[in-house]
């Protein structure tokens, strides 16, 4: 229906508004409703039913797409879930502060696939023997400016890392390192892990588990200390 089928009193839009407000309105003139046609987007014509009936077929394939969807977010969530509390029961059998680094980077390393990980910690107060994997500052965190806004922000951060931060953490392996995930450990120290995939840490991901981890690890580490 256009501009040029109405008398100068009534506009389309005037038409369009009233069936807006009154849905039911084609039910009471099922004839009418019958003889109104649509125009599809290839150009062919279709019927009112036939046309609501498409709609309603496309609905439900959107919504069955993002149920599938949540679906596979929901399952993912539950495996990452497992491996946190299968690296929570590592690390609470840990007695010393050795078994639990050696405990946190073979978990890791297994159960959640990652290429590198290392830990670096501020001091050698730990004890804990010379590993690949085990980078030790002395200095503290005030020798380490390449990680100062990190530190001052006690929070995880995942993405690309520039070349000095990967530099100090992955040494030789750092030309393979395409995206990476730091997670602070308070005052001990942080936990960087680093993948060849550039989509595996993209920045602005959810950092929850994460959090979890190195909750889990810092915990680990201070109380087989205490231990010890």
């Amino acid at each position: 229906m256009t501009d040029a089928l109405l008398d100068d009193t009534l506009q389309a839009q005037d038409v369009a508004a009233y069936l807006r407000r009154h849905p039911e309105f084609l039910g009471a003139y099922p004839d009418l409703a019958a003889q109104l046609t649509l125009p599809r987007e290839q150009g062919a014509v279709a019927s009112l039913a036939a046309y609501q009936l498409q709609n309603l077929r496309e609905k439900n394939a959107e919504l069955e797409r993002r149920l599938a969807e949540l679906i596979a977010i929901a399952a993912e969530n539950e495996r990452l879930m497992q491996r946190v509390h299968d690296l929570n029961v590592t690390m609470l059998r840990a007695n010393t502060p050795a078994i639990a680094a050696r405990g946190v980077i073979a978990k890791l390393g297994t159960e959640f696939q990652t290429e590198q990980v290392r830990l670096l910690l501020f001091g050698n107060h730990l004890e804990l023997p010379p590993a690949e994997w085990l980078a030790v500052e002395p200095g503290g965190r005030a020798t380490l400016p390449e990680f100062a806004d990190f530190l001052a922000h006690h929070e995880p951060v995942t993405g690309r890392l520039s070349p000095e931060r990967l530099q100090r953490l992955f040494g030789d392996h750092a030309g393979e390192i395409r995206s990476a995930a730091l997670m602070p450990l308070g005052e001990l120290g942080l936990l960087a892990i680093g993948s060849a995939d550039a989509d595996r840490f993209q920045p602005g991901m959810g950092t929850l588990f994460l959090k979890m981890i190195a909750a889990t690890v810092t915990a680990a580490l201070m109380r087989s200390q205490d231990l010890g």
